[in-house]
């Protein structure tokens, strides 16, 4: 990894391994511009049982996200599962941490997306995109998507959207990536990515 290379921070939460897959192709997309590097982090579950606490280390997986990775990311991608029309739970914690960030100013002006995954074709995909989009305009990010440019946003038959990369995974969660969701996942990392350079000026 190179110092003088910009970081993109890939920030999400899995169940099943859906959002994880998209956050590694979100990430190859980024590391296809030279000069970026992906930072995959994800967050602990939460619990109704106020005793239960997380793994210091998670299992499997990106390490768990430090408030210190969003000061040092150039820009982020926020993926998460929806959760009848929203981001899960456990992000949603997250975020609601980081008023410190929020009143530093942290993330302003930084470029970032969002991606998801749904049991069901119509199961929310584009109410928790345009949701996760909130906090991260709060916190004065540029929010961008996929332009029509990409050609596989009209001949999907799964997931993909101009909000954000997403993937159909099927009511047992084991529905396959179609080369379509690749695709535009991989777009986003990139076009991310190449946001981030302009930016950097």
């Amino acid at each position: 990894m190179n110092r003088n290379n910009l970081t993109i921070l890939i920030l999400y939460y899995s169940r099943h391994g859906s959002v994880r897959k998209l956050a590694e192709l979100v990430a190859q997309g980024v590391e296809s511009v030279p000069g970026c590097d992906a930072r995959l982090r994800t967050v602990p579950a939460v619990s109704t049982v106020a005793e239960a606490t997380a793994p210091e280390v998670p299992l499997d997986g990106a390490p768990y996200v430090e408030l210190q990775d969003l000061e040092d990311c150039d820009g982020l991608a926020l993926g998460s599962p929806t959760r009848f029309g929203n981001m899960a739970a456990a992000m949603k914690y997250f975020w609601d941490g980081t008023s410190a960030q929020w009143l530093s100013g942290t993330l302003s002006g930084k470029p970032a997306c969002v991606f998801t995954s749904t049991g069901s074709q119509h199961g929310g995909q584009e109410s928790t995109l345009l949701t996760m989009m909130v906090p991260l305009l709060h916190h004065g990010m540029m929010v961008m998507g996929l332009p029509y440019t990409h050609p596989e946003l009209m001949t999907t038959t799964s997931g993909g959207s101009p909000y954000g990369a997403t993937h159909w995974s099927g009511l047992d969660g084991k529905k396959p990536f179609t080369e379509d969701e690749k695709r535009l996942a991989v777009a986003l990392g990139r076009r991310l990515a190449e946001a981030a350079v302009k930016l950097r000026g």
